[in-house]
């Protein structure tokens, strides 16, 4: 399939986003609560797929959640992310999640095979507390071949401007891709289940992925259709006034 122009993503992802929106309002006015988790290959495109489905919408309402490695404090291991579960009206967005534990730890050695396999048999079960409870939960696994996967890592590796994208980490995993495979299926084994399903995406081409998943998405929630409030700009009462300064002044203009 032919990779998708910048003009024909923008033209696609433009009602996708007005759909979003209405999501969002939706959401606020009825005060249902929505999760979506996004796992996937190192490179695959999390951080741009989750910034197409939050760019319009208010960020006191839709949180991303990207939580660093978690310290030994010997809490329950999904206590730490409880408490970014979302309140009435609110969306989440978690840029990877308690899923870390079936991936990464379990492929680097950061947890042990008891921790991995004590996870895998609690996670369903902690996700159907949350589906019970009225959250509607979505969790998107983004696929990439590793071609792919190397190019877009060399990609980082050569922009200063994302040069960040890349730690140890993630060379370190470079040559575990094989092993990342085995973990995702024993991850999907345990924990695709009826009330919480995954559901994989394509993401190669990562504007098409993002479509993909979005559609997806958006299809699978409730009619979300909420008139928009009545609004009305009236004519200021004088003229317009002009910016004046009294104590301090604004800086110099750029290019000034």
């Amino acid at each position: 399939m032919k990779k998708l122009k910048r003009k024909d993503y923008e033209a696609a992802l433009e009602p996708m986003q007005r759909e979003l929106v209405a999501m969002a309002r939706w959401a606020r006015d009825t005060g249902q609560r929505i999760v979506v988790l996004f796992e996937g290959r190192d490179t695959a495109g999390k951080g741009g797929a989750i910034d197409a489905i939050r760019e319009h919408m208010n960020p006191r309402q839709c949180r991303v959640v990207a939580l660093g490695k978690p310290a030994d404090t010997g809490e329950w291991y999904f206590q730490r992310y409880v408490s970014h579960l979302p309140s009435a009206g609110q969306i989440v967005l978690f840029d990877r999640s308690w899923y870390n534990r079936a991936g990464v730890e379990r492929v680097m050695d950061y947890a042990t095979p008891a921790q991995v396999e004590q996870f895998l048999e609690q996670a369903p079960a902690f996700e159907k507390q949350l589906v019970d409870d009225g959250i509607l939960l979505f969790k998107y696994w983004l696929a990439c071949d590793q071609a792919k996967q190397e190019e877009r890592f060399a990609e980082r590796l050569e922009d200063p401007l994302k040069r960040w994208k890349l730690s140890p980490i993630d060379l370190a995993a470079r040559d575990k891709y094989a092993d990342y495979t085995k973990a995702r299926e024993a991850m999907l084994r345990a924990t695709h289940t009826d009330h919480a399903p995954w559901t994989l995406v394509d993401f190669n081409d990562q504007r098409r992925g993002r479509l993909t998943l979005i559609r997806d998405l958006l299809d699978r929630l409730p009619d979300t259709h909420v008139p928009d409030a009545p609004l009305t700009l009236d004519a200021l009462a004088g003229k317009a006034r002009k910016e004046r300064f009294g104590v301090v002044a604004p800086i110099k203009s750029f290019g000034d």
